[in-house]
């Protein structure tokens, strides 16, 4: 084992990283889990794009509504308590999906899962940020996102099965009691007020949020946000309905497909945080991880055009036999050289803004632009993508979400050259 890959393991024998972890893991299996479903609900309620566009959009409006004011709750308050608070919303979720009986009530539900994730994202990351010290935080927040990643892989995997075995109140039930487990390892776990109180007049207001604006790298990281956001998340939702109601494929196939970015992205996220804290210049990671998404999205529609290159592939599982068409290889191809981008990506991305925000006491509020910057970019992205597949093609649809990661990427290398990021950031009385 490499000194590495020991010393990201080393972090599980700290009881407070455990209890965030549990977050991380119950959160994006939920996830996970949830995106094979809305493709499934996709298919039976037989949607157009730019409705399960609005899957997509649903679960971020709530998100972007929120996460400014959120960001300074967590700052000001007991962020012990936005984690339980985030759990349990989540599990009333499940239960809200469980009776579902339309595509209108699925959009409703993802508002409150959207609010649940949102909760649970900012509150652990900012935790996260806060409880590491300052020489190992690209390991931690790396390790934390690996663990992440790691559910989110689990997720398809167990998802998917359960979904295809069991159906979809069965599969709820599962991420209910996983995410009660993760709870009460919160309350036992992780110390009353993990995060510290700031005071109200100096943490996470407007003021704060300008403070931070007016800095060209934060404005570049935000810009960059924007445009990967956009793009991101229209593969995220249309990627599993792609395979589904094009192909015919089952949940569990989808669910290959998905783990294929997760299984890259779980083994390398972790190293690629280390590096970034031996290496340094964690920019380069961003531009280098954002690129290698652009490919693998603009790869997605070719999966139409693979019949007359590979040929099909026959599995027997369960006690069936299944014909794995040649689009499956090519979107699980896709999708795994997605994962390999966010590991490039994801650490370097987040240690920045931890950064910017630790230099006015303020990792929450750093992390909420980072949070808005994507969410404005996942409210337009699904639905506007949605929209194109309708009225055009899958093609336009994929390249226009490639072109949008591209064009934000070359911003952000532009704005970032202007002003670097120094190492540590003076403070507003300095």
């Amino acid at each position: 084992m490499s000194e590495t890959t020991e010393s990201s393991l080393s972090l599980f024998k700290n009881r407070e990283f455990v209890a965030l972890s549990g977050t991380a893991f119950a959160r994006s299996q939920a996830y996970s889990t949830v995106l094979i479903a809305l493709a499934l609900y996709a298919d039976i309620f037989n949607t157009s794009g730019a409705v399960e566009g609005l899957f997509g959009t649903a679960f971020a409006l709530v998100q972007l509504l929120i996460v400014l004011p959120l960001g300074r709750m967590v700052d000001t308050h007991n962020a012990k308590h936005f984690l339980l608070a985030g759990l349990g919303i989540n599990v009333l979720a499940f239960v809200g999906f469980a009776f579902v009986g339309n595509a209108t009530d699925v959009i409703l539900v993802r508002v409150l899962q959207g609010a649940g994730a949102s909760i649970l994202w900012l509150a652990g990351s900012a935790v996260v940020g806060e409880l590491s010290p300052g020489d190992s935080r690209g390991r931690w927040l790396g390790t934390y996102n690996q663990v992440a990643a790691f559910s989110s892989l689990a997720g398809d995997a167990l998802g998917g099965f359960l979904l295809y075995a069991y159906g979809f109140s069965f599969t709820y039930s599962v991420l209910s009691a996983i995410t009660i487990l993760a709870g009460v390892m919160v309350y036992f776990f992780l110390r009353d007020n993990p995060g510290g109180k700031k005071d109200p007049e100096e943490a996470t207001g407007i003021e704060t949020l300008r403070t931070l604006l007016g800095r060209t790298p934060v404005r570049a990281l935000v810009i960059f946000r924007l445009g990967f956001g956009f793009g991101k998340m229209a593969v995220v939702t249309f990627l599993p309905i792609y395979a589904r109601t094009a192909f015919g494929m089952n949940p569990l196939f989808v669910a290959a497909i998905l783990a294929g970015g997760k299984l890259t992205k779980t083994l390398l996220q972790g190293v690629v945080g280390s590096y970034t804290d031996r290496i340094g210049h964690k920019h380069l990671f961003v531009v280098a991880g954002a690129l290698t998404y652009a490919i693998g999205t603009a790869v997605i529609p070719f999966a139409g055009s693979a019949t007359g290159v590979l040929p099909s592939l026959s599995l027997s599982a369960f006690g069936e036999t299944v014909t794995l068409a040649p689009a499956f290889f090519v979107l699980f191809g896709a999708y795994a050289v997605i994962g390999i981008a966010d590991s490039l990506r994801l650490p370097a991305s987040m240690a920045l803004f931890v950064e910017e925000g630790e230099g006015f006491d303020a990792v929450a509020a750093s992390l909420s632009l980072r949070s808005v910057a994507w969410k404005l970019g996942e409210v337009v992205g699904p639905f506007t993508v949605g929209v194109l597949w309708d009225a055009a093609s899958v093609f336009v649809a994929f390249f226009t979400a490639a072109g949008l990661i591209v064009l934000s990427t070359g911003i952000f290398t532009a704005l970032y050259s202007v002003d670097s990021m120094p190492r540590t950031v003076a403070t507003p009385g300095d």
